[in-house]
């Protein structure tokens, strides 16, 4: 399985961004999907899951009602939609993917993608 994130870049406290994770080499709805980010200095961080159906969505409390995880199944590509977006949200955003399971632990993820900044300037 191949993941590959985009839409990362630099933007204004209080703007908008969308991530995009495309995946290839497999079937695409047999995995539940999430999104995880690391600041300089800090610890990796779940940001948000979903579900192989897309029925099941979690979030870090930090950033809910702020983000929204979707999926397109027929395009095999997962998205962040990131709203309101704080200075603190700056980091390296990473996609995984996790066979049948939707999780929040970083290591029930089997194939990650290699990452897209985002910067927020305030």
């Amino acid at each position: 399985v191949q993941l590959q994130a985009s839409g990362g870049g630099l933007v204004q406290a209080g703007g908008s961004l969308r991530l995009s994770c495309v995946v290839s080499g497999r079937t695409f709805n047999n995995y539940g999907m999430g999104w995880f980010r690391q600041a300089p200095g800090k610890e990796r961080e779940f940001v948000a899951t979903i579900s192989f159906s897309g029925s099941i969505t979690k979030y870090a409390d930090s950033v809910k009602g702020r983000f929204a995880i979707y999926r397109d199944n027929t395009n095999n590509t997962m998205y962040l939609q990131m709203n309101s977006l704080k200075p603190e949200d700056t980091a390296v955003y990473y996609c995984a993917a996790a066979k049948s399971v939707t999780a929040t632990d970083s290591n029930r993820y089997t194939y990650w993608g290699q990452g897209t900044l985002v910067t927020v300037s305030s």
